[in-house]
């Protein structure tokens, strides 16, 4: 009696594993799972935009995929300016780490209840027992020209872990500002003194559009959150904004030749002197520092001063 061949046993499970591990290798890197662009921090621009309206494998966006492509990389050719015609102005921020938000100055205020149970470690400098800005969303630096420019792209703006993204905002009037709700709860965004932009609830993943109507200054708070507040500052004239590194470090890309006027924004007001520049083909670095608070020398030695007096005495226990 021969021996019957045994049929070998499928394993039905591993066919679906093959091409999801195909699939992901096949994916792009700019895709994600989730609606909301988290994972780029300073980008405001309608790439962000779009990845929150139309989210990653739509029907929608796949068939735009397959079928415009070629149209989009022209109109994208023709569209975009040419960097090579940019002229990239480098600076420095110095003094940046004594200014103070208007947030930290509500909270102290025994009005407010803001009490905190912390106390101050003698072993800590006190230089960093002193709040300091996040600069790279707080502090802008603004390229003012001599004339009136031309409406901005919209901006989208991050609203997520009890703050804005970013804080301080300058734009030219009637640029279209898309508040995008990144918390899994709602907020209550409004425009102090602003009719038309009233409290109203927005979702988790939501956004909320809104113009700037004119040049001013424009704040806008959170029922919800009340520790939350923006500033949106609306300059006709603006040709180029920018935001630095921690270091203090900021680059703006202009992109015509001129006569322009650097102006740092924090909190919504002007810090520090306004520095004329002219802008050529060339690059431009300017070789002496912007000094955005006047009073930080005064502020360090405060600073050392309080360092000295919390440093335990000789014989002390």
């Amino acid at each position: 009696m021969g021996r019957s061949k045994r049929r070998p046993i499928r394993l039905l499970w591993l066919k679906p594993a093959r091409r999801q591990r195909r699939e992901e290798r096949t994916k792009p890197a700019h895709w994600s799972d989730s609606a909301l662009p988290l994972s780029r921090a300073l980008d405001y621009r309608d790439a962000a935009m779009n990845a929150c309206h139309n989210p990653p494998g739509s029907s929608r966006t796949v068939g735009l995929r397959r079928r415009s492509w070629p149209l989009l990389l022209v109109a994208g050719l023709i569209a975009l300016p040419s960097s090579a015609d940019a002229a990239r102005v480098k600076g420095r921020f110095e003094g940046f780490r004594a200014l103070q938000n208007p947030v930290w100055a509500e909270a102290k205020d025994p009005k407010n209840h803001g009490y905190s149970f912390r106390e101050p470690v003698p072993t800590v400098r006190a230089e960093f027992r002193r709040p300091f800005p996040h600069i790279p969303k707080e502090l802008c630096i603004a390229a003012i020209a001599a004339g009136p420019q031309k409406a901005q792209p919209p901006v989208l703006i991050r609203v997520g872990g009890g703050r804005t993204t970013p804080v301080t905002l300058v734009v030219t009037p009637g640029t279209r500002l898309t508040f995008q709700n990144t918390d899994p709860f709602k907020h209550k965004l409004f425009g102090v003194g602003i009719k038309t932009f009233a409290p109203g609830d927005t979702g988790p993943g939501a956004t909320r559009d809104w113009s700037v109507p004119g040049p001013g200054v424009f704040e806008i708070r959170d029922e919800a959150a009340p520790s939350l507040r923006m500033w949106i500052v609306s300059e006709p004239n603006l040709a180029q904004a920018a935001y630095p590194s921690m270091k203090g470090e900021f680059s703006l890309n202009v992109q015509e030749p001129g006569d322009y006027v650097l102006q740092a924004y924090f909190a919504g007001k002007k810090v520090g002197p306004a520095t004329p520049v002219t802008v050529a083909a060339a690059d431009v670095e300017l070789k002496v520092p912007v000094k955005v608070n006047d009073n930080s020398a005064a502020a360090d030695d405060k600073a050392k001063a309080s360092d000295s007096a919390t440093e335990p005495k000789e014989g002390a226990k």
